[in-house]
Order: C-alpha cells, then sequence, then structure tokens
C-alpha cells in the first residue's frame, strides 16, 4: 500500500494558488482513478482506492502547508506504511521554472516549510517526493505573497500540465518504480 500526500493549504481562498499543487495532483488522481473520498482521518482528507494494481490512499493534510508532518506521520503509521518505500508527497517548487517537476527519493527540505515539518516529524529524508515547479518569485515580492497568490491564466495552463505530468509521474512510479520515474520526468524542457 502506499500514501501519496499531496501539499497545500486548506479553504477555498488558497485554491488556484502555486502552494497548492500537491492537492490540485490529488484531485488529479481522484478524477483519474475515480478515488471515492473517506472522509476525514488523521487530521487529513482522504480516499483509498487503486492505481495501477497497488492499494493507494490519497490524502491532502488539512494541517496547513507547514504543519503537515503530522497527518503524514499518524496516516504511514495507521497504515503500518514504510515511508522509505511507500510515501509518496507531492509539492510545489519554487527553486523550479513553472511546467518543471522533479522526482526524488530523499534529500532536504530545500526551504520548502512543509517538506521540513515532514522530515522532521517522520526522522528522516528518505520518502519519494514529487515538486512541481512555480517559478521564483518576482524581485520584490514576498515569498508568501507570492506563493499564496492566484495563478494568471496564462500560468495556469502551465501548471495544469505540469499537475497532469505530476500524476502520469505518480502512476509511472506505482506500475515500474521509482527509478523509471525519475529517468522518465527529471529532463530539462527546452
Amino acid at each position: 500500500m502506499y500514501v501519496i500526500a499531496g501539499l497545500g493549504n486548506p479553504g477555498r481562498n488558497y485554491a488556484d494558488t502555486r502552494h497548492n499543487m500537491g492537492f490540485d495532483t490529488i484531485d488529479e488522481l481522484i478524477e483519474r482513478h475515480h478515488v471515492p473520498q473517506g472522509g476525514v482521518r488523521q487530521n487529513a482528507m482522504y480516499g483509498k482506492g487503486v492505481i495501477n494494481n497497488q492499494s493507494v490512499i490519497l490524502m491532502k493534510p488539512l494541517s496547513y502547508m507547514n504543519l503537515s508532518g503530522t497527518p503524514i506521520r499518524a496516516m504511514s503509521d495507521f497504515y503500518k506504511i514504510d515511508p522509505k518505500q511507500e510515501l509518496i508527497v507531492i509539492c510545489d517548487d519554487i527553486d523550479l521554472a513553472p511546467g518543471r517537476i522533479r522526482i526524488r527519493k530523499k534529500g532536504s527540505a530545500g526551504g520548502h516549510n512543509g517538506l521540513k515539518d515532514i522530515i522532521e516529524k517522520l526522522g528522516s529524508d528518505e520518502f519519494i517526493r514529487i515538486r512541481i515547479g512555480v517559478g521564483g518569485k518576482p524581485e520584490g515580492w514576498d515569498l508568501a505573497d507570492y506563493v499564496l497568490s492566484h495563478l494568471s491564466k496564462a500560468d495556469r495552463i502551465i501548471i495544469d500540465e505540469a499537475i497532469s505530468q505530476a500524476a502520469d509521474a505518480v502512476e509511472t512510479i506505482l506500475a515500474d518504480g521509482v527509478d523509471a520515474a525519475m529517468n522518465r520526468f527529471n529532463v530539462k524542457k527546452n
């Protein structure tokens, strides 16, 4: 079984913001695979389903981005998964160009407070993560204001493609493993 956690902030005022790429990818997976919603457990919205013959829990922590670690740890413990092998975390990344995705098996938080909290709560940086590029903040902008700002129509088109690729990456990880997904998706776009 895999726990697939999309990071974001709950509430309508955060919908369609750069910081909610993880939530948006979970929504894409729910739609593609008709995963029924299970309600709320461990302070997360979740659903149980099957993707590429793998049992999955799709979850969106309700604790806000910077406190994502507690619900992810609780869900991992509840379903007795090994986070090193069976946890996939999806989040935004300001260090990647809009539309790019990057998959890693482990690594630092890279300044992302949601990942930092997950690493702290799990006691390890060894878990699969898919980062979706949203681009760096414009000069003079506060970082929080940038990641919590709503996307323009042009940016939404680029980001929607990246969300689709991130969902494809999850499917590839489940079918063929993380190395195959890294080889396929960790390529620079021209």
